[in-house]
């Protein structure tokens, strides 16, 4: 069983087949976050329905230098904006990214704190002009009105508004994840006032990529109604900002940065997925540390967030019963010094015998478990 909210989560396992709706996934992100987010829409706006970008510029700004990402992209020097925009459609017309017809459906909500040091709001003016490109005006929300300093603003926790530092959260009596879940999907129930009825699950992120700025664990919200089997909930995907992995802040970005209360009573299932040690800053990779391909589809961040958002979208694990031969023709299984291992979990399956049948269940991108099929689901 997993443990509701209030009396903390369980053990890190599996991310769970949930079935959501691919057609009503959104992103939202703080600062490197925010720039991740914009990724993400850019890369995959066939798929992304909205974002939400908190403290943000447009998309590569860095272009691959680390010190632009510390200069130009942090209000230190003029933004080529549309110098992006041209190599946005560039990579676009070479497949490295989704067309970019696909924008102009998307929704967007910006917002800068006005006493932002960090990200100034000269910042995502930019981002706002390179979206602005594709976007119909009316699908973009810009809140620039807020005296906030560099953080996630919040309406009941936190630094003082006009604080930097600590967590990163501040409360500045505005409910930003609310407004912003409202602009990206319409009209909402309002938030859960008291005890969430939800669960805060952790989950392994390994499967997904190891180290490589990845942490061993993310967290998911799961709101009631939302377990494998019921109708399809939505998906908002949040990503935190530099220096707010666990190893920094714990849960507190999780549990404080207001979005759990809104998907309580909405089904809206949120994915936290975290940095890790390698992660620089804990920052995600939005200037290229991870190799040249870190803002499109190819992208080893960009790569993991997509297949936990497709294992979010698949309903049922998929289970196969073959023999071992068929399952080291389909790469499922490896074979060393004669025993063989169930690929991704290392599960010993015994000695190599090739008409030997075995079910293996698919727990994750490349990784099976032998569990047996009429079970598994």
């Amino acid at each position: 069983m997993v443990a509701a909210v209030g009396s903390g989560v369980r053990a890190a396992d599996e991310l769970p087949p949930l079935g959501v709706d691919r057609g009503s996934v959104t992103i939202s992100g703080l600062s490197s976050g925010g720039y991740m987010a914009v990724q993400m829409l850019v890369a995959h706006s066939a798929s992304i329905a909205g974002a939400g970008l908190v403290a943000a510029g447009p998309y590569d700004c860095a272009e691959g230098q680390v010190q632009h990402a510390q200069g130009r992209c942090l209000g230190r020097g003029a933004i080529p904006t549309a110098r992006l925009v041209a190599a946005t459609r560039r990579r676009a017309a070479a497949g490295l990214i989704d067309p970019v017809r696909h924008l102009t459906r998307a929704r967007v909500y910006l917002f800068s704190g006005r006493l932002d040091t960090a990200v100034p709001t000269a910042v995502t003016d930019e981002l706002q002009r390179y979206l602005l490109q594709w976007i119909p005006p009316r699908h973009i929300r810009y809140r620039k009105d807020i005296d906030a300093e560099h953080g996630m603003v919040t309406d009941d926790h936190g630094n003082r508004c006009d604080q930097r530092g600590g967590a990163y959260l501040n409360n500045c009596g505005f409910d930003l994840a609310g407004e912003l879940l409202q602009h990206l999907y319409g009209g909402l129930a309002p938030r859960r006032v008291g005890a969430l009825q939800g669960r805060l699950l952790t989950f392994d992120q390994t499967p997904y990529l190891r180290d490589r700025g990845f942490g061993p664990t993310g967290w998911l919200f799961v709101p009631p109604g939302c377990a494998p089997g019921t109708p399809a909930c939505r998906l908002h995907v949040v990503l935190h900002g530099c220096g707010q992995n666990p190893a920094q802040i714990g849960d507190a970005y999780v549990r404080h940065a207001g979005y759990n209360r809104w998907a309580d009573t909405n089904r809206i299932v949120v994915l936290y997925p975290q940095t890790g040690d390698t992660a620089p800053m804990a920052c995600w990779d939005w200037w290229g540390y991870t190799g040249w391909h870190y803002p499109v589809q190819q992208g080893l961040q960009i790569t993991a967030l997509r297949s936990m958002i497709e294992r979010l979208a698949t309903r049922d694990r998929r289970c196969y019963s073959a023999t071992l031969w068929e399952h080291l023709r389909a790469g499922r299984v490896g074979v060393v010094w004669g025993r063989v291992y169930a690929r991704g979990s290392q599960r010993p399956l015994g000695w190599f015998w090739p008409t030997a049948r075995y079910d293996l269940v698919e727990t994750g991108p490349q990784r099976y478990e032998p569990k047996p099929c009429r079970t598994s689901q």
